[in-house]
């Protein structure tokens, strides 16, 4: 039996949403019929609107999607003043005040306090100036994610950007392609150091040689079947396929097809293509593809440069993009830390002032939420380092604090079961002002995932956190689960979960004591992920050691319930929901 879901997209899905989002707007919030709200929200996801958690009716957020992260000269001044005027909710952070904009872990941009009447004159803004939010969420074609600087980082292999601009301009408002049995991930990257991520995609496209008619070209392998989401982690499959850029889009349509027509439209849970991979297996999924979705013969798989991924790995040279780094052209891209990444909306207004001032305008998107500002002369370096934005976005901030990543947590989302992101700044700032890292060591991830969910993808960090509840004192309090050593790269490997439901102001100290612990326990020049790997998980689990310090957490009983509107039903003690995989 279809799902529910299933059935809602029967009667209406894709484009044709548009027409009745606008009639609702126009109409009123209270317009949609009680029994009629879960379907409609449903449908909403697919022009980049998710109603946000109980006690905040009638509030939307709004996701932005910006293809590999690239916001054109003019679009990051459009989004700060979309911020400013529109996403002003009737609480206020107590971080980061009234109005900010999000940047996502897959170089997007989100909006809170949305009101549905403000939706036309939001899109008509946006559309003026190039930037959309179809297909931002809904079951089709993600926002595409890859290196954020693709045609202008000098390490490249292969610019990557014209395709992902194709990939963009074909399958976004699709018909053929906008009603899929779940979301569509894709990275594509040109980039040696691995910063598409494509491991933990639903397909990925990633730099290999192949010798074609005696000559060494340079394309992409393809690999597919990849997800952090759940308790279900996979890393995308090799599928033994080499595509030459004129061919990515082709190969991408008959995957997408092919999980179109094959995914599992009965249960949500098992409807991503990592699941068909599993069942499969990689050897069906290229024969299928190349005998019913391809009209061409398929290369096999060439020479990859996955020996050279650094990004997210936790240690080595890029391991992400913040700093100053060359471009093509002789200028710089200028990485800036964006904790949590999230930014006030003035801040986001004099960042597109720097922008403009300082490089061309542009400004990118990485997939660890921070922002890139591109085109930079030499001369100018100096100078944009002594702006005063960047003493708060800073080209190189502490350890602590280039390795945070927070997903929404309970501010919004009803999947979370804690606070995520103003608990992680308090973290980050606790540990840079108490903790000492080893020699040798300037690098440390740290995620915050406010459920199993795993949109701050906690599986690949240093120190993953996932949200829970636990007891202490007698009192119900939030609290997290501690995994240790994940992380991408060349050999790419998950987080291990070593230490359950730690309560929240116990964290700091127990990431300290590992710290510690760390120090004195490693082998010369040992990395982190390493020293993970060399213990077995009771080792893992003395080294971490929580323990209460003088960091107090103004968050650690029922933060569902505490500066933003909340349901009065809203019980600390009521079960977590089932996350759903968004």
């Amino acid at each position: 039996m279809p799902t529910d879901v299933e059935n809602w997209k029967s009667e209406v899905y894709g484009n044709e949403i548009r027409d009745h989002l606008f009639e609702f707007a126009e109409q009123g919030f209270d317009s949609i019929p009680d029994d009629e709200k879960d379907a409609w929200f449903e449908r909403f996801k697919w022009w980049g609107l998710y109603h946000q958690r109980n006690g905040q009716e009638g509030y939307f957020m709004m996701r932005i999607g910006t293809p590999n992260g690239v916001l054109e000269p003019g679009q990051l001044r459009v989004v700060g003043e979309i911020a400013d005027e529109y996403a002003r909710g009737p609480g206020t952070n107590p971080i980061f005040g009234d109005a900010y904009a999000d940047f996502t872990t897959r170089q997007s941009i989100q909006l809170h306090w949305i009101e549905l009447s403000d939706v036309p004159a939001i899109f008509e803004k946006m559309e003026e100036n190039g930037l959309s939010t179809q297909q931002a969420c809904g079951d089709s074609w993600r926002n595409i994610v890859g290196n954020p600087v693709a045609g202008k980082d000098a390490q490249e292999v292969i610019d990557a950007w014209p395709v992902i601009r194709e990939l963009n301009e074909t399958f976004k408002g699709n018909d053929d392609h906008s009603n899929l049995p779940r979301k569509w991930k894709v990275s594509v990257t040109g980039s040696a150091d691995g910063s598409g991520q494509g491991d933990i995609n639903d397909l990925a496209f990633e730099p290999a040689y192949k010798e074609v008619d005696g000559e060494d070209v340079v394309g992409f392998n393809v690999r597919v079947g990849g997800g952090l989401s759940r308790n279900e982690p996979r890393l995308a499959r090799d599928i033994d396929v080499w595509v030459s850029p004129e061919r990515v889009s082709d190969v991408a349509g008959g995957l997408s097809a092919l999980f179109r027509d094959n995914g599992d439209r009965e249960d949500r849970y098992n409807a991503r293509i990592k699941f068909l991979v599993d069942e499969w297996g990689a050897d069906k999924v290229r024969e299928t593809l190349r005998e019913e979705y391809v009209d061409f013969d398929l290369h096999t798989a060439g020479r990859d440069v996955r020996e050279e991924y650094t990004y997210n790995t936790g240690g080595g040279e890029r391991n992400d993009l913040i700093g100053v780094h060359d471009q093509k052209d002789g200028t710089n891209f200028v990485g800036l830390n964006v904790l949590v990444g999230r930014m006030g909306a003035e801040d986001v207004l004099e960042l597109a002032d720097v922008a403009e001032e300082y490089g061309s305008g542009e400004v990118r998107l990485s997939q660890r939420q921070n922002v890139i500002v591109t085109d930079v002369p030499d001369d100018k370096l100096d100078d944009l380092r002594d702006e005063p934005i960047l003493e708060h976005y800073s080209p190189s901030p502490s350890p602590f604090m280039r390795g945070s990543v927070a997903c929404t947590g309970t501010e919004f989302c009803s999947l979370s079961i804690v606070e995520t992101k103003n608990r992680q700044v308090r973290y980050a700032r606790w540990l840079k002002e108490n903790v000492d890292l080893p020699d040798g060591v300037d690098q440390f991830h740290i995620h915050l995932s406010g459920c199993t969910a795993s949109c701050a993808q906690p599986q690949i960090a240093d120190v993953s956190l996932r949200g829970m509840k636990t007891r202490k004192d007698g009192e119900p309090v939030e609290a997290l689960d501690v995994g240790l050593g994940g992380g991408l790269g060349a050999e790419p490997q998950f987080a291990r979960w070593v230490t359950q439901r730690v309560p929240a102001d116990e964290v700091p100290g127990a990431i300290a004591n590992l710290i510690e612990n760390f120090a004195a326990e490693r082998d010369e020049g040992e990395s982190f992920r390493a020293f993970v790997a060399r213990h077995d998980e009771d080792e893992l689990d003395a080294f971490v050691e929580p323990e209460e310090t003088d960091y107090e957490d103004p968050m650690m009983h029922n933060t569902k319930r505490t500066w933003y509107p909340y349901a009065e039903d809203d019980s600390f003690d009521a079960s977590p929901p089932a996350p759903a995989d968004d």
